[in-house]
């Protein structure tokens, strides 16, 4: 297959702060780990919230909420598919966004097992803290772990304990929202695949599914990705130091 590659040396910054490893990540990102300890989970998810609270949208996602209104200008239709949880590509403007992973904004009933429960979909609350006994807590530099009583944990007017809303691992994906997926990737007439090195599945199938029907493809990535080889237009960018 023949295949422009485009480097850019100069067009990305990426911040490569990461002040929890990715075993801390994965160990506060399972139902179990939820009902092992909720207080700790929720600590976690709080200082998350705060920090994509006062974060915001930077030059890729205004492009793409640009590149949406043009399309639909043209009569076209741009569909967005996110594993971001932050929704920043909301803040930016874009519209027609399904996300796979849910949202650090969205809080949902968990069941005794820590799964979101079946009885009702996530909701957005942004309310920060989501209770009084969150403030101060979960960021790294917070030695003592604040074992929060689990009837201050937040809960729903029913009484019913809340987690956050997003996809964790050992979870399956919202059947909706893969429906929505699905209905894109079927009548989309171009798939553009942006910063992920398509390895977490399903989305990392989400190319290889497209280009079985003949649909053309481009990468937009830091380096060289498991879609590379199946796009026909790579742009590759090269990060700063900050």
């Amino acid at each position: 297959m023949s295949r422009q590659v485009r480097r850019n040396r100069a067009s990305l910054v990426v911040n490569s702060t990461r002040p929890y490893s990715s075993t801390q990540l994965i160990s506060a990102a399972t139902p179990e780990a939820f009902v092992r300890d909720p207080s700790l989970v929720w600590e976690f998810y709080h200082w998350r919230r705060e920090v994509v609270s006062r974060s915001k949208p930077n030059k890729a996602h205004f492009a793409l909420a640009a590149l949406e209104r043009r399309c639909k200008e043209e009569g076209k239709k741009l569909t967005l598919i996110t594993q971001n949880i932050d929704r920043l590509h909301q803040a930016a403007g874009s519209k027609s966004i399904i996300e796979l992973h849910g949202s650090l904004w969205d809080v949902c009933r968990a069941d005794r097992h820590g799964y979101r429960s079946e009885d009702q979909k996530p909701w957005e609350d942004r309310t920060q803290p989501l209770v009084p006994e969150l403030q101060g807590q979960g960021a790294p530099d917070v030695k003592h772990h604040a074992n929060i009583p689990f009837k201050k944990l937040p809960h729903d007017s029913q009484g019913h304990l809340l987690r956050p809303g997003v996809v964790w691992f050992g979870e399956g994906l919202d059947a909706d929202v893969l429906g929505e997926a699905a209905e894109a990737l079927q009548t989309c007439d171009l798939f553009i695949t942006i910063g992920t090195s398509s390895v977490v599945y399903p989305a990392a199938g989400f190319a290889a599914q497209v280009a079985a029907r003949g649909v053309p493809l481009a990468e937009v990535n830091l380096d060289t990705s498991e879609a590379t080889d199946i796009c026909q237009d790579v742009f590759q960018v090269s990060p700063l130091s900050m």
